[in-house]
Order: structure tokens, then C-alpha cells, then sequence
């Protein structure tokens, strides 16, 4: 992301193009949108909205600001689904998904407000790096895979998941962004009048009938693993149609074949993701998750750390490319492997130790007659005491995860191992009755015969949403945390009837049962409406006074605009006149520098077509004086500014045609 906090939204239909000029003027840039979001500047631009850097000046915090173009704004089904994105993922409370804090309008502006993420999109590191270590590469698809997995269910399929909606922070958090397509599972079964998403990623039935459920994440996943292993997509062609003939009729490659030495694990796990039938792929994110870590439990280091042929041939450091993911020329710390709870990419500075050069003559190493020594004691069997102690003891813990308790104690039985002790807890991602985690972890060294503690799933836990009706919205959050949710997507309404900063209402609504920890989304009162002055062409201190006297605070721009009005006058004002906001809101005002002074051009002796051209190109205004010496003249014989004079761009010219 360089500095794109957010790389969600649509270039076509779903992201942005990045690295925005923003030496252009944008209007927006210093203004404060609904009196509370100072915009600083553009980041990124698409297809149906803009993304913003921009500062909450009421909590005092950086935000993305993701704004949908204006022109958009009339039409109802663009707006439906750009605020259908803010409420779906403002249900999805999981640390893998980009966060919606607010979502409302000002005037024609239709706007979310977004946690903001610096670091960069998977995209980018594709294109730095080409193809990514296995290890790397799961790191990335395992938090992805969760973050889909909560989607999922939650009742929701995100139907656009590419490179460009992978974040990576420069913490090492990884996160989804971008459900603007996002659809309950339930309500979708077909796209009408133009296939969604981006053709390199789209699953077969998507192309073929436009239906839509988990399985569609699933598949574009699997692709975007194929493309982190290979750094290349797999179907490529001259056109989209061609693309999309692929997906529909042929398999997805193995990536082995892309890349010798890829592990046959990995290929199935990209065939299982990628399978054109979907009643062969994982029915979704959870199930995929599951296999992923299955598959990277299963690999050993020399096959996880598997160094790309082209990193080879490029010249990358090889022992800073093994766990590496994010590109160097971010400078941003490396990535470890991922928690599998958190779905963090732990980072640290890779220093590894010289390695000392053998001498070229000179004495020799004292290591020869030691290591003839143990190998007298290992034929006399002293050896064997020392493997024994050393290694005969121990065992690994083998992987269980979304295991039966009956097939986890049957595998730890095979391995030498007991069941010390059961635990349960809840969980949203694991299927009730499975195990949730083992102590120790998977792979941790454990001696022969010990004991490893199972924790088995409850399933999701279910709470009541509280009634916070009429609590100030921060005693609504500190209710909705005690009883275990989670506060979601905050709307601000106007309310004659609710005290200006209390919650109107709750969606869900009081009484409904939801999973522990699903955000609640809050409708929040802006008070009763209060309409903003027209003030535009008044002197500053009168403006000021009569938007105070109003209820409303006032901020002036540091930018000034040439305009109609006299220098000092405000020439243009955000909110506009007549608009509603609440009382307290920001109106900010735009000062005018004058007008824009031009040269007036010569006109007398040109025809009356030439003169009315000439001078609605230097940005004026034509009357016509004929008088009754010109109603059929078309000579022009005096101009009302002389010419070579300044006059105000957009001012009239009178002209005389005898």
C-alpha cells in the first residue's frame, strides 16, 4: 500500500488503482465531510469510489475514507451496494477483516470510514517478488482463509477475492478488504446483466450461471495460492472471453509444474481449492483453512523453505527470501510464520552468523581425532545410551486439528501418547466437536509416552442482544462488550425524539440471539436537524456569525478560489446552503480571491459571429447593441471595455454593431 490505507473498492468492479497523482487538485482535500473527517489527501482511486487519508477530528485518529464518486451517487443500486458493504462487514468482527467504523452522506457525498492500513496489497508483493516461498505463501492464504471462513459463516461470500484485496500492514497483519460484493449465501443465486468480479479469479459457475456461495471464495483462493507458488496466474489469454473459456473447460495447472520441487501436497492443495466441480472443493474457508495447515503440517523445512528458480536466477538473498513476504523496497519488517489463532505475521530482522572460511594450510583441526574417539565409543555401543537420551525419549505432537476427540485420541494412542486432559471452549470457525487446539502445539517436541491436553469445539456460543436504547453510545459498547459482542458499524440519524450522541436503535434489534463476539451495528442520533445558512458571497465575520447563531461551528479553508464574489468573501461553503446537519456539526468555508482577471481582446471591425467567438474564448459574456442603426449590420464599431483592458473572467461585453 505504500501509503493506500485502504485497497478496497472497485477498479471495474473491485479495487483501486494505487499510487494516485495526487498533485491534482481534488475538492474534497481539506474539507471536513459531515463535520467530522478532515480529508489530507487522495490515496487511491476506482471505478465507483475514492479513497482518502483523512483524520476523525472527534476521536483524533487516521482513517481511510472511502467516498463514492459523485456522479454514482444518483443511482440507487450503486449506493445499495456501497452501503451494503459497510453493514456486511461491520458484522464481521475478526482481526483478518478491514474494519467499517461509519458510514453516512454529506450533501452529494455518499461515504465509509475504514480502518486505515499502511503497509502494501498482496499484489504488490507479487509484482516485487514473483513467486513466494511455500511457507510465505501460507502465511498469507492461512489469515485470509479465516477471515473468508468468518464470512462465510456469518452468511456471506465475498465473490471478489484477488491479490488486490489482500492487505499486509507493516506490522505483519494480514486482512481482507473490499466487500462491496458481498451477498448473503441465501439471497444470491444469479448475477444479472454483467459477471462480477475480476475474470482471473472467478469460479466456473460464476462464469457459467452467476451463482454464488462459499465455494467461489474457495476457488479464488486456490487461484491466488497458484499465483503466490508460480508468481503467474494460471489461465492466462488475449482477451477476457478467453480467460474465462479456461476456467469453464480446463483444470488449473499443477504448480509443480510451473515451479520443479514444489511438494506434491501443494499441488493437491491448489487442486482441491481449484476443482471445476465445486462438490469436490472444500464447502468453504474453514474447510480450506483446515487443509491448508493439514498441508503445511505435513511438509518438512526443506519444502516449505523451497527457494522460487527465479529468485535463483534474480539474485535475491536466499536467506532472507526463506520466510520473506513483504518486498525490501517497503522497508517494512519480515514476516514470520502466522499464528494460527491470530492470524498475525510475526516480525523480526533475519542476522545470520558468519560462517567461518576453512584455512588453507596451517595447523589441522583437533575434530579429527575427537570424532574418531565417538566413533570407537559408538561401536562399543556407548552410542547408543547417548541416541537414547538424546532422541529416543521424544516425539512429536502430530497435527489434530478439526479432529473427532475419538480419531485425536486414537492418532495421539498410534503416536505413543495419552490424553492428559479434555477442554472445551466455543468457537465460531471449528465444527462442533472438533478440536479447537492441543497442548503442546502441533510439532513441539514432547517426550515418548507423555500427555497432550485437547481442546474440543462447543460450536459458535449464542448471546441476547441487550436493549441499549437511549445509552449514550459509549455506554452502548461498554454493554454490548459485557455481554460479549461486539460493537459494529455506527450510522448517525437525525431524531426529534432522541438526545443528540444516544443510540435510536440496534440491527439486530434487542432481544435477538447472535453468535458471541458478531458486531451489532448502532443507529446513533444526531440531534433534531438543523438547516445550514446559505452564506456564500457574505464578508467572513458575517458568515461566521450567522452559522454560530445557528448551532454550527465554523472552519476556513486554507485554500482560496478565484470566483464571482470579492476577494475575503466566502465563495464556497461544505455543507452547502439549505443542507441538514446537527447541531455542533463543522460548516467549512472556502474563501474567494477575486475574480480571475483576463485580457479583453479586440473585437471592433470583425464580423459579429467572429467578435461573440473571440471573446466567449477569452472567457466573456456578448450583449448585443444594434440600436436602430444595426438591426442589419453585422460590423462590430465599439466594444464596452477597451481593448487591452482586464476585465473579471465571466463579466459581459457589450458590443456595438452598426
Amino acid at each position: 500500500m505504500g501509503e493506500s490505507g485502504l485497497s478496497g473498492g472497485a477498479r471495474g468492479a473491485g479495487s483501486y488503482t494505487r499510487r494516485v497523482d495526487t498533485t491534482l487538485q481534488d475538492p474534497l482535500v481539506g474539507q471536513v465531510l459531515d463535520g467530522r473527517y478532515r480529508v489530507d489527501a487522495r490515496i487511491a482511486v476506482g471505478g465507483m469510489a475514492t479513497v482518502y487519508r483523512a483524520l476523525d477530528v472527534r476521536l483524533d485518529r487516521v482513517l481511510a475514507l472511502k467516498v463514492m464518486h459523485p456522479g454514482l451517487a444518483a443511482d440507487g443500486s450503486f449506493v445499495e451496494r456501497f452501503i451494503r458493504e459497510a453493514k456486511s462487514v461491520a458484522r464481521l468482527a475478526h482481526p483478518n477483516v478491514v474494519q467499517v467504523f461509519d458510514q453516512g452522506t454529506d450533501g452529494t457525498y455518499v461515504y465509509l470510514a475504514m480502518e486505515y492500513i499502511a503497509g502494501c496489497t498482496l499484489r504488490d508483493v507479487l509484482r516485487e517478488r514473483g513467486a513466494l516461498q511455500p511457507r510465505a505463501a501460507l502465511d498469507i492464504l492461512e489469515p485470509v482463509l479465516a477471515a473468508l471462513g468468518a464470512a462465510h459463516r456469518a452468511g456471506f461470500v465475498h465473490r471478489d477475492m484477488k491479490p488486490e484485496n489482500v492487505l499486509i500492514g507493516d506490522d505483519g497483519r494480514v486482512k481482507v478488504a473490499d466487500f462491496g460484493l458481498v451477498r448473503s449465501v441465501g439471497s444470491v443465486t444469479s448475477t444479472t446483466g454483467a459477471v462480477l468480479g475480476t475474470v482471473a479469479y472467478l469460479a466456473p459457475e460464476q462464469v457459467e450461471n452467476g451463482s454464488a456461495d462459499p465455494r467461489v471464495d474457495v476457488y479464488a483462493c486456490g487461484v491466488v495460492l497458484y499465483e503466490m507458488l508460480t508468481g503467474e496466474k494460471p489461465h492466462d489469454g488475449d482477451s477476457p472471453a478467453v480467460v474465462l473459456y479456461k476456467h469453464l473447460h480446463e483444470d488449473v495447472p499443477r504448480p509443480s509444474a510451473a515451479v520443479p520441487g514444489l511438494a506434491p501436497a501443494l499441488d493437491e492443495l491448489t487442486a482441491l481449492g481449484t476443482a471445476r466441480d465445486p462438490g469436490v472443493r472444500p464447502q468453504d474457508a474453514v474447510a480450506m483453512l483446515a487443509l491448508a495447515r493439514r498441508t503445511r503440517a505435513a511438509l518438512t523445512d526443506a519444502q516449505l523453505d523451497a527457494v522460487p528458480p527465479q529468485a535463483l536466477a534474480d539474485g535475491h538473498d536466499i536467506a532472507y527470501d526463506r520466510t520473506s513476504v513483504i518486498p525490501r523496497s517497503l522497508d517494512v519488517p519480515r514476516p514470520l510464520p502466522v499464528n494460527e489463532d491470530d492470524g498475525v505475521l510475526r516480525t523480526s530482522r533475519f542476522e545470520a552468523e558468519p560462517v567461518p572460511e576453512r584455512r588453507r594450510g596451517g595447523r589441522r583441526s583437533r575434530r579429527g581425532p575427537i570424532a574418531l574417539v565417538v566413533a570407537v565409543l559408538l561401536v562399543l555401543g556407548v552410542g547408543a545410551g547417548v541416541w537414547y537420551i538424546n532422541s529416543g525419549q521424544f516425539t512429536k505432537v502430530p497435527p489434530l486439528l478439526s479432529k473427532t476427540e475419538a480419531q485425536a485420541t486414537a492418532r495421539l494412542k498410534d503416536a505413543g501418547l495419552d490424553v492428559k486432559a479434555v477442554e472445551h471452549a466455543y468457537s465460531d470457525t471449528v465444527k462442533r466437536g472438533t478440536v479447537i487446539s492441543t497442548d503442546p502445539a502441533a510439532g513441539r517436541r514432547i517426550r515418548s509416552n507423555d500427555s497432550v491436553t485437547l481442546t474440543i469445539s462447543d460450536g459458535p456460543e449464542t448471546v441476547n442482544v441487550p436493549d441499549v436504547q437511549g445509552r449514550t453510545l459509549a455506554g452502548a459498547r461498554a454493554l454490548l462488550r459485557a455481554d460479549g459482542l461486539a460493537a459494529g458499524m455506527v450510522t448517525r440519524e437525525f431524531s426529534d425524539d432522541v438526545p443528540k450522541g444516544s443510540v435510536i436503535s440496534t440491527d439486530p434489534g434487542a432481544g435477538s440471539k447472535r453468535h458471541a463476539g458478531t458486531a451489532i451495528a448502532l443507529v446513533v442520533s444526531k440531534g433534531s436537524p438543523v438547516d445550514v445558512p446559505d452564506v456564500t458571497g457574505d464578508d467572513l465575520d458575517d458568515a461566521r456569525q450567522e452559522l454560530q447563531e445557528a448551532g454550527l461551528k465554523v472552519t476556513v479553508s486554507a485554500t482560496e478560489v478565484n470566483s464571482e464574489y470579492d476577494q475575503g468573501q466566502v465563495a464556497r461553503q461544505s455543507p452547502a446552503g439549505d443542507a441538514q446537519v446537527a447541531e455542533g456539526d463543522t460548516v467549512t468555508l472556502t474563501l474567494s480571491k477575486g475574480p480571475e482577471m483576463v485580457e479583453v481582446p479586440n473585437v471592433v471591425g470583425a464580423s459579429v459571429e467572429d467578435a461573440e467567438k473571440l471573446l466567449a474564448q477569452s472567457g466573456f459574456e456578448v450583449k448585443e447593441d444594434r440600436g436602430l442603426l444595426g438591426l442589419f449590420g453585422d460590423t462590430v464599431k465599439k466594444q464596452s471595455v477597451d481593448a487591452g483592458e482586464q476585465a473579471p473572467k465571466g463579466s459581459t461585453i457589450t458590443i456595438t454593431i452598426r
